[in-house]
């Protein structure tokens, strides 16, 4: 699964119930279950994705201490991944953007 967090916003955002509703068909409490699901598994994918690339780092390092610490490639990627929207906020864009089918 490729992530799209294009239209995903970087800050809390509130939403209309009813759209979301309209949008699902389901009540609030089924959106949110069903949500939640699927943030959970766009949380995981993103912290499998760090953790590759993380290792690569620990592979590289093992032979020199002294980089450990000021390591500037890391420093990048840490910032790339602290910029990321919430795992919430892109499964209800993906949900906004018709991308979920809920039956």
């Amino acid at each position: 699964m490729k992530l799209n967090i294009e239209n995903s916003p970087l800050n809390t955002v509130t939403f209309d119930r009813a759209l979301l509703e309209k949008i699902s068909g389901k009540n609030i409490y089924q959106i949110i279950c069903i949500l939640d699901r699927i943030s959970k598994k766009i949380k995981k994918e993103i912290k499998s994705d760090l953790d590759k690339k993380l290792e690569e780092f620990n592979i590289i390092n093992k032979n020199n201490l002294e980089e450990i610490f000021e390591n500037k490639e890391q420093i990048e990627l840490s910032r790339f991944y602290e910029k990321f929207p919430k795992s919430t906020s892109i499964a209800i864009q993906y949900l906004l953007n018709n991308k979920i089918k809920i039956n």
